[in-house]
């Protein structure tokens, strides 16, 4: 996927079957060659992204081809008095800046923010030889390939003055941490395998100990959409965690996928958990309406159907839904590449609500509820779109916000934060998670400038 799950993309463009036979054949200096030949290689797309976002996508037949696009936005970081473009009526300021590899976000009731700094664990069956160094290669070039501090940082703006002066380590030799949820006294947090849960008291800087088990995760050697995100219910009895696919479609088997592509239903008493909803390829944000009845979530959809397909979504979950994946996308459009086919499933693929544009990679999801920004922004969900790596031309790099009537998505994304790509198409930076502060103001966590953003409305 164009944002977490980075080794999917890869692994299925060096390992499909196509590509396969080519892979074998070459030797180091020809693996290098072909690396930066694949990079600017590919079919281009023949849709606008506006054209894949709403109610109603363009959906084209697919377009496969020998060599699956990839085009990469090599990572930079910020040139030093640079930053993110805010939408008319706002501006944007960095809370915090010298991060390593920001991914996500939670704010604690008395304001102070936890900031997960992480990315993907070892992953040691998974591309091994030649076609695992190229891989590598590609990774860094987009800013994916750092090692994870594997940590959780507090942040504290204690003045208000919209800078956070105090910085602590809350939580340190973690496993690829990303979700966290506080439910009273306990602070929960996702692992790439499993959720544990800690002691915490409003105000704590440090937490000692290794925490407490509350249930495993499906992780393992390969492990891919490693991400692993929490929401808690309104009355702390129950989490929610996202599990994304552990391949592209299926391409290895189900075997592999139990459990996964889904959003699982945890009992935080017991750890007792049920899936809640399936045939998700990969849901990372989730959220809850403003009435809090609803649970929302964005969907990093497959890949290798060519540059417009598959928009990613933002869908309400339903408890026992299943939403496609392998075997379909948006519903009825079966992908005839997994085998064997499941008609009857298929049949019951429910169609997502609302498309955000192929290959965003729209991986952050933020209630509009509190937020303090101008009137556009009052009702609907905040998406940070951590951009594309196989889409001509590129895709997402931005914040959208998604308007709301009736409880619905309605109407065009608008956009909130833009500029991360620079005239020559380098990432200066990545946004990926997205809250709201205790001030009303939007935060945007980026892991390529190592920066959280801060926007509020122009005074």
């Amino acid at each position: 996927m164009g944002g977490v799950g980075m080794s999917t993309r890869m692994r299925f463009m060096f390992a499909g079957s196509r590509a396969r036979p080519v892979w074998r054949r070459l030797g180091t200096v020809g693996a290098v060659a072909a690396a930066l030949f694949l990079a600017g290689c590919g079919e281009t797309a023949k849709l606008s992204v506006a054209e894949g976002t709403g109610p109603h996508p363009a959906l084209p037949p697919p377009n496969s081809t020998l060599v699956p696009t990839v085009n990469i936005a090599p990572a930079i970081g910020w040139p030093r008095g640079m930053s993110p473009h805010p939408a008319a009526g706002t501006r944007v300021e960095a809370f915090a800046r010298g991060l390593d590899h920001p991914r996500w976000m939670l704010v604690l009731p008395n304001g102070d923010v936890l900031v997960a700094e992480t990315n993907a664990p070892p992953k040691p069956d998974d591309g091994k030889g030649i076609r695992g160094w190229v891989m590598s290669l590609v990774m860094k070039r987009a800013g994916a390939g750092v090692p994870s501090a594997n940590r959780i940082t507090l942040l504290r703006d204690a003045d208000g003055d919209g800078t956070a002066e105090v910085r602590s380590v809350l939580l340190s030799g973690l496993n690829s941490p990303f979700g966290m949820a506080l439910i009273g006294d306990r602070l929960f947090v996702a692992n790439a395998d499993a959720v544990l849960s800690f002691p915490y008291k409003t105000g704590d800087t440090v937490i000692q100990g290794s925490g407490t088990k509350l249930v495993d995760l499906p992780g393992g050697p390969i492990n891919h959409h490693w991400t692993k995100n929490l929401l808690a219910s309104a009355d702390g009895r129950k989490l929610y965690v996202s599990v994304g696919s552990n391949s592209n479609v299926a391409e290895r088997g189900m075997a592999v996928e139990s459990g996964r592509a889904a959003i699982w239903e945890v009992d935080v008493a017991t750890g007792a958990h049920r899936v809640y909803a399936s045939g998700l390829r990969n849901p990372v944000g989730m959220a809850w309406s403003s009435d809090g009845a609803t649970l929302w979530t964005v969907v990093n959809e497959r890949d290798g159907l060519g540059s417009d397909l598959v928009p990613d979504y933002l869908t309400s979950v339903r408890e026992g839904a299943f939403y496609g994946w392998p075997y379909s996308y948006y519903g009825p459009h079966v992908d005839a590449r997994v085998e064997p086919p499941q008609p009857a499933l298929v049949a019951s693929a429910v169609v997502p609500d609302y498309a955000l544009g192929p290959h965003t990679a729209s991986l952050g999801l933020a209630s509009s509820a509190g937020n303090r920004l101008p009137a556009p922004f009052e009702t609907g969900m905040f998406v940070g779109q951590h951009g594309s790596w196989n889409r001509k031309p590129y895709s997402g790099y931005k914040v959208v916000f998604v308007p709301f009537r009736d409880g619905k998505p309605a109407g065009v994304p608008l956009d909130v934060l833009t500029g991360f790509l620079n005239d020559s198409g380098d990432a200066m930076g990545r946004p990926v998670g997205v809250v709201i502060d205790k001030q009303g103001a939007l935060l945007v966590a980026d892991d390529v400038g190592n920066v959280i953003w801060r926007v509020t409305a122009q005074p």
